[in-house]
């Protein structure tokens, strides 16, 4: 197997993310992944290619509404490479990005289920508050989490 190889997403991306998201996941999830985030989001997203095809994305952004803050919204691992490391890549490679750009914190969320997430997200040095009630709505509670990119290490 080769190593992923880890580029800044493009827009046209967005059909081999979406052909992929929902085999990955094992449900429905390409409703949480609309096109406009590749469409507008692309240069603060990434892709990883190996020579199996998409191996892994994230898809994040640098708010426009508070500059200091960036947001992960949706992240991929091919099952093959789970647990590789490329996902702990993906996340390296955005918070890099996101303290380049001056934000000093990161912030994800996920369901209050989904307990690989939370331990991912607290081993890369997340904070995990919740559950929020209602943070998607009525009834859809959150984990939210936070990285601060300001203190520690890198910072």
């Amino acid at each position: 197997m080769t190593e992923p190889t880890i580029r800044t997403a493009r827009a046209d991306d967005y059909d081999a993310v979406v052909a992929v998201v929902d085999d990955w996941w094992g449900r429905p999830m390409t409703a949480a992944l609309p096109r406009l985030f590749l469409d507008h989001f692309h240069t603060t997203s990434l892709v990883a290619e190996d020579a199996d095809g998409l191996g892994g994305f994230l898809i994040g952004l640098l708010s426009p509404a508070h500059a200091d803050e960036a947001y992960i919204h949706f992240v991929g691992i091919r099952p093959d490479l789970r647990r590789s490391g490329l996902g702990a890549e993906l996340y390296e490679r955005f918070l890099v990005l996101a303290r380049a750009a001056g934000r000093v914190r990161v912030r994800a969320i996920t369901s209050p289920g989904n307990t690989g997430s939370i331990r991912f997200h607290t081993a890369m040095g997340f904070a995990v508050h919740g559950p929020v009630a209602d943070l998607d709505g009525p009834g859809r509670d959150r984990m939210r989490f936070e990285r601060r990119l300001d203190v520690g290490p890198g910072a």
